[in-house]
């Protein structure tokens, strides 16, 4: 009995020296995931990380896992993974989307901070119904940079500023006059608004008119330049041909230590006038509806938002924190740049959440490139503008009865299984299918890969064109978004961003591109194929580099040399003693930017194609038609000519696939300016998926009819093409 119970005890001390008991042992580490659209690299990134890390430092059971997105992209990723449970505990967002947020049940409620920390305004731009869903963590607004070795003082108002004497290329007032964002700084101060409570478009009548005025006579006199970017005003501030610069904090990062400036709030528009208010965006912190730790998520939200990660988000990533207690620390007190966008974040409005607001800025941006552009009159830009907002805000589609359309697809599903089965029957396709099978096999991975990479998202995609909604916000509504697309929603055929126009402007960009294509590819490759014709292999290098070089940086490169003020076809158009060209601010001019960025990125192309086509020709047939006297014309149209159309005809069907769906050049160089008037199918489509309000189905739709115009072209042209073959033999 003793030594079964020594043996026993021995065997408890054991297994507790191995295995000790669960007090005992290591907490399990907590993974938090946490999403932003930071810039890689960027200040506000690197502070997040540092805040994140001293986080951790004081939770040791807790792991937080950052991961960057790309700005553009950010919403329709978190409306896609969040629902699915595979998106993050915690991300971070502008406050205007909280109401969107909270429509999608993306977000879940937050407590409020029992201290005083945060304005009550803040608070209340990120509560919905009375219920808080963000913890702020950041104030972001404009505010107006001065280069203190050109302006000492203080401007009075920036109608001073604009009125004031400046040396030749340099600019008194510089900002984007053609960004509705900072335009509407200047409308608060006369009264106006981009949106009213309702939700409804406001940038009409005597505000807007005055506001609209005033940013045209500043451009018109030279004092704000034509065509600005932030990038060019970037470029015109940090080289010191820019008094001033209307920007927010996201300016400072990119200007050059040596460059002497500082920040001021806005002054007034004019002289006694009324603030001038810019937008504020609260970035806030939001605990994810389907987040996998809430609870943590809303401690690393506060711990990001008070005291020390709002010290360190502060001091290394220069963010002006909504922690008002941050301030109360000796160096942030003393720091002259965030104090300054403080006080002017303090008299900033803040951005309305309603889900028009980020529609509002579309309409409200042509309408200011109508006018500093063509010069139309103010009144009917403003008024056409509002007509674009009411389309863009058009009752969707509304539910229809589904069983219809699930009785047709249950039809055809049978008839394909009846057809399968009634060829199954004959022994003869068995026998062959038994003996296919080892080759089937050998495939199987090849069709499951297409299947899954191309087949399954086709179907997908059509799929959704059967439904309407915004984001993932659907419901099935039939052919609803075909009979829209295809009767103009209500319009005339060919009116403003109709479908029919729209491919009208399409088959157009098509056709001239293809043309030019082939004729400078072949008229190239014909002189390239000279025997006479020295150094031959620098000529190909040089004339093939456009298309060598990403068709996005071409784009770009083109898009600056065609600027009205400092783009240098303007340049050589002063030097020839022309007038400057405003290109995109008209239809002609601005197809024309396109086409000839585009023909530029696609002869090289087709010279390939015919240098290969005209190597593979034989000899002796030229030789043959100069003994029988043919002349140099004669011999190209009875024998090149038609030994390249059976080489030049699969590229020319290729290549017309690539310029109907030639995306990158129309987005990048034109932007669809002016007006929209120069988009083609693909960019339009585009623009309902993610830049008016997420209409994937309508977007969808305008896909599945793209898809089904190339496969008819790519029909036609196999069948001209064997005409060809049959006429050769």
């Amino acid at each position: 009995m003793r030594r079964s119970a020594g043996a026993a005890a021995l065997l408890v001390l054991t297994a507790l020296a191995v295995c000790p008991p669960a007090a005992g042992r290591a907490q399990e580490t907590t993974t938090l995931r946490v999403w932003h659209a930071y810039g890689q690299g960027s200040a506000e990134e690197t502070a997040l990380r540092q805040a994140a890390d001293a986080y951790v430092e004081a939770h040791p059971d807790q792991r937080v896992e950052l991961l960057a997105n790309a700005f553009g992209a950010y919403l329709s990723k978190l409306e896609s993974a969040i629902p699915t449970g595979n998106g993050p505990d915690l991300f971070i967002d502008a406050h205007e989307r909280v109401t969107h947020y909270v429509e999608r049940r993306l977000i879940t409620p937050v407590e409020a901070p029992s201290s005083g920390r945060f304005d009550a305004s803040q608070l209340e731009a990120l509560s919905v119904e009375g219920r808080l869903y963000g913890v702020p963590l950041s104030l972001k607004c404009a505010a107006l940079y001065v280069n203190t070795s050109l302006l000492p003082e203080a401007p009075s108002s920036l109608d001073a500023l604009a009125r004031r004497p400046h040396a030749e290329g340099v600019f008194p007032l510089v900002f984007e006059a053609e960004n509705a964002y900072y335009v509407a700084a200047l409308l608060h101060a006369h009264g106006g608004r981009l949106l009213d409570d309702e939700g409804g478009y406001a940038f009409v009548g005597p505000a807007a008119h005055a506001t609209v005025a005033e940013v045209q006579r500043w451009v018109e006199s030279g004092a704000t330049p034509e065509e600005a970017t932030g990038e060019l005003a970037k470029r015109l501030f940090a080289s010191g041909h820019a008094l001033s610069v209307i920007s927010g904090p996201w300016l400072a990062p990119d200007l050059p230590d040596s460059l002497p400036y500082r920040v001021l709030p806005l002054p007034p528009a004019t002289e006694g006038g009324e603030a001038t208010r810019p937008y504020l965006t609260i970035e806030a912190a939001y605990v994810a509806a389907q987040a996998q730790h809430p609870a943590e998520a809303a401690a690393l939200a506060d711990f990001l938002a008070h005291g020390p990660g709002a010290l360190i988000r502060a001091k290394a990533g220069r963010q002006v924190v909504a922690d008002a207690a941050a301030f109360d620390d000796p160096e942030l007190a003393s720091d002259a740049f965030l104090s300054t966008f403080r006080r002017a974040a303090a008299a900033a409005l803040p951005m309305p959440t309603h889900p028009h607001m980020r529609l509002a800025f579309e309409p409200a941006g042509q309408a200011l490139r109508k006018v500093l552009r063509t010069g139309m009159p103010i009144d009917d830009a403003l008024e056409e503008g509002a007509r674009r907002f009411r389309d863009l805000t058009r009752p969707l589609p509304g539910p229809r009865d589904p069983t219809l359309a699930l009785v047709l697809v249950g039809v055809v599903l049978l008839g394909f299984v009846f057809a399968m089965l009634r060829r199954l029957k004959d022994p003869a396709t068995r026998a062959a299918l038994v003996r296919s099978m080892p080759a089937y096999r050998w495939v199987a991975h090849a069709f499951l890969a297409v299947g899954l990479l191309v087949i399954l998202p086709l179907f997908v995609g059509a799929l959704t064109s059967f439904f309407s909604g915004h984001g993932t916000d659907l419901h099935y509504a039939g052919l609803a978004n075909y009979a829209e697309i295809l009767s103009a929603r209500g319009g005339e055929l060919l009116g403003h961003g109709s479908f029919w126009l729209v491919l009208l402007v399409t088959v157009l960009w098509t056709v001239l591109n293809l043309a030019l294509h082939v004729g400078i590819g072949v008229l190239l490759a014909l002189l390239l194929n000279r025997p006479t014709l020295r150094l031959k292999g620098m000529y190909r290098v040089l004339l093939i580099l456009p298309w060598a070089v990403p068709s996005y940086v071409t784009a770009l490169s083109w898009k600056g040399m065609f600027h009205r003020q400092f783009g240098a076809v303007n340049a050589l158009l002063t030097a020839l003693g022309a007038e400057p060209v405003s290109f995109f601010a008209h239809f002609s001019t601005a197809f024309t930017a396109n086409l000839v960025t585009n023909v530029w990125l696609g002869f090289p192309f087709m010279m390939v194609v015919t240098l290969g086509a005209l190597s593979s020709i034989p000899k002796d047939l030229y030789e043959a038609a100069a003994v029988d006297g043919a002349t140099k014309k004669q011999q190209f149209w009875r024998i090149t000519a038609p030994l390249l159309v059976p080489a030049l005809a699969p590229a020319v069907a290729m290549g017309a696939v690539w310029t109907f769906n030639m995306f990158n050049v129309v987005f990048l160089v034109s932007g669809g300016e002016p007006d929209g008037s120069t988009e083609i199918l693909v960019s339009d489509a585009y623009r309902w998926a993610f830049t008016r309000s997420n209409q994937y189905g309508y977007a969808a739709a305008y896909a599945v009819l793209i898809f089904l115009i190339l496969v008819l072209f790519s029909k036609a042209a196999a069948r001209g093409l064997a005409r060809v073959e049959e006429k050769k033999a």
